[in-house]
């Protein structure tokens, strides 16, 4: 029988996840942000938006939590449950950042790798 993931965790991830659709609704899609950054391009706030859909459009978010879920799954102990973490932590952004045709199977591996039930030694 498999342990059950913290309540911690759970916890954790959902603000994690409100966190994600705060940037993506108050600072990426938001008109306002889109009129300064039309204005002056030189705001340090327009540089960080102007990074980040860099990284979506490369899916930096998408491929790094790949990376980290397959290593994850690969990995027994400790070490792959906390690259199945990370990977949570940056499939969660990927999801609700217009990446999610990657970032759905990042999730799906790290969270089958978290429910795994642990080899006996």
């Amino acid at each position: 029988m498999s342990r059950p993931v913290p309540l911690l965790v759970l916890l954790l991830l959902s603000l994690w996840l409100a966190a994600c659709y705060g940037v993506r609704f108050g600072f990426m899609e938001d008109g306002q942000w889109v009129g300064a950054c039309a204005d002056d391009a030189g705001l340090w706030q327009c540089q960080v938006r102007a990074t980040l859909g860099l990284m979506i459009h490369w899916r930096v978010l998408a491929w790094v939590a790949l990376s980290a879920a397959l290593l994850g799954f690969l990995v027994p102990g400790r070490i792959g449950t906390g690259l199945a973490v990370l990977a949570l932590l940056f499939a969660l952004p990927a999801l609700v950042l217009y990446t999610a045709s990657l970032a759905v199977f990042a999730l799906v591996i790290a969270a089958l790798r978290l429910v795994r039930t642990p080899r006996p030694a």
